[in-house]
């Protein structure tokens, strides 16, 4: 199902069915401030099986990052934050960035692994904000694609997504052209952050 959400008048009972459809543990695609991307409930354990096995990873294996409406959520699943991290954060949030901070015992639990990092994001993006805002946790969120080096124009346009897409993923917004560029990494769980991968957020 294609589903058009405009980020600038934006529809919440089409954010309800979306969000209905997460907590039935269903995967969806979404739009960022960046390319499209496929995600689901963090807090369903099957949706989190079903995203791996899509992405053929094991769970405990997977690199999912996590979208949060704000540092208030981020600070759940996360152990505590430095101050020039967190200025360097509040900087760039909401932005096309992912930063890889040190996960707390909670998202250990999660994904049934020993995971020391986790990819945080707030897009710039307010379909994806509201979905995790009326959601009331992250959403966890991987590429379209296997390989992001592998980037194609498809993953910018919604309805060549959906013409792929929709026999295997039940929910597939439309908001728009996506970009090609995915996030800037850094990784942040040290002293100094490190650029692990320049994307479409400045350095």
């Amino acid at each position: 199902m294609l589903v058009e959400i405009n980020e600038e008048n934006i529809d919440n009972r089409l954010i309800d069915d979306v969000v209905a459809q997460l907590k039935k543990g269903e995967l969806i695609i979404y739009p960022t401030d960046t390319v499209y991307a496929m995600g689901c409930d963090l807090n369903n354990k099957k949706a989190l099986e079903k995203l791996a096995k899509f992405k053929s990873v094991k769970l405990k294996q997977s690199q999912f990052s996590i979208i949060c409406k704000d540092f208030s959520q981020i600070s759940e699943y996360v152990k505590q934050i430095s101050q020039p991290t967190f200025k360097l954060m509040k900087q760039h949030l909401p932005g096309p960035y992912t930063f890889i901070l040190n996960a707390s015992n909670d998202v250990t639990k999660l994904f049934d692994a020993k995971r020391k990092e986790i990819g945080i994001k707030v897009p710039n993006n307010k379909i994806v904000l509201s979905i995790v805002e009326k959601l009331g946790n992250p959403l966890v969120t991987t590429s379209l694609n296997n390989n992001d080096d592998e980037l194609m124009e498809y993953f910018t346009d919604p309805y060549e997504i959906y013409q792929r897409f929709d026999d295997k993923i039940p929910t597939i917004i439309d908001g728009g052209t996506g970009q090609l560029k995915a996030s800037t990494i850094l990784d942040c769980t040290n002293d100094h952050p490190v650029v692990i991968r320049e994307g479409a957020g400045e350095i």
